[in-house]
């Protein structure tokens, strides 16, 4: 590969290819420039260190995971059901990535574990989405009057379980489904029953 022609985008589909093949703690910035056939140094070009690399897929794979719920926020319409497809469409694409790319979800993983920028930004931008569902909500009658951010964070907090890698184990149980739609339900009527 011509090193000059590297690009940034190439590096992290490599450094994916190469944490799907040795996992999170083994892999390194030479295994990806191995990958590429270029000097190490050409990576750290684009990113200066391993850690850098990580954040990068890391936001790259979350960006992809979680790519349709900025238009489940945006539409028309009833903000309870907006909710319930939001909450709904973040496990499934959570559940998806676990089974279908378990070694970039380790490297996810990880990452949580460690409390990286890149997921405490993540963090904040879903919570941030909630906050707008539910001032839409408010704003529709449709919920009580109550403070945005702290309802957000309430409903975050009340779906751990459904969305963070700490939990993925309980993610294959036969009853997952039927236990997250009561959660979500309490949580809907939670909201509602509160403008009474």
């Amino acid at each position: 590969m011509n090193e000059t022609a590297l690009t940034a985008e190439q590096i992290l589909t490599a450094t994916e290819d190469v944490l799907r093949r040795y996992g999170p703690g083994k892999a390194t910035v030479v295994d990806v420039a191995r990958e590429l056939n270029v000097s190490h140094g050409s990576v750290y070009r684009h990113f200066p260190s391993k850690t850098a690399m990580r954040e990068a897929v890391t936001r790259r794979w979350l960006d992809h995971a979680c790519a349709g719920l900025t238009e489940i926020v945006e539409r028309d319409g009833p903000a309870a059901d907006r909710l319930d497809r939001w909450l709904l469409a973040l496990f499934l694409a959570k559940k998806e990535k676990a089974a279908a790319d378990p070694a970039l979800f380790a490297t996810y993983a990880v990452l949580a574990d460690h409390s990286s920028e890149t997921v405490v930004e993540h963090l904040r931008d879903l919570v941030a989405q909630l906050t707008t569902i539910i001032v839409d909500g408010i704003g529709r009658g449709e919920f009580a009057e109550t403070d945005p951010s702290t309802a957000a964070q309430a409903v975050f907090d009340a779906t751990v379980v459904f969305r963070s890698p700490l939990h993925s184990w309980r993610w294959t149980i036969p009853t997952i489904d039927a236990e997250f739609a009561a959660v979500r339900k309490v949580i809907l009527n939670g909201l509602v029953q509160c403008r009474r």
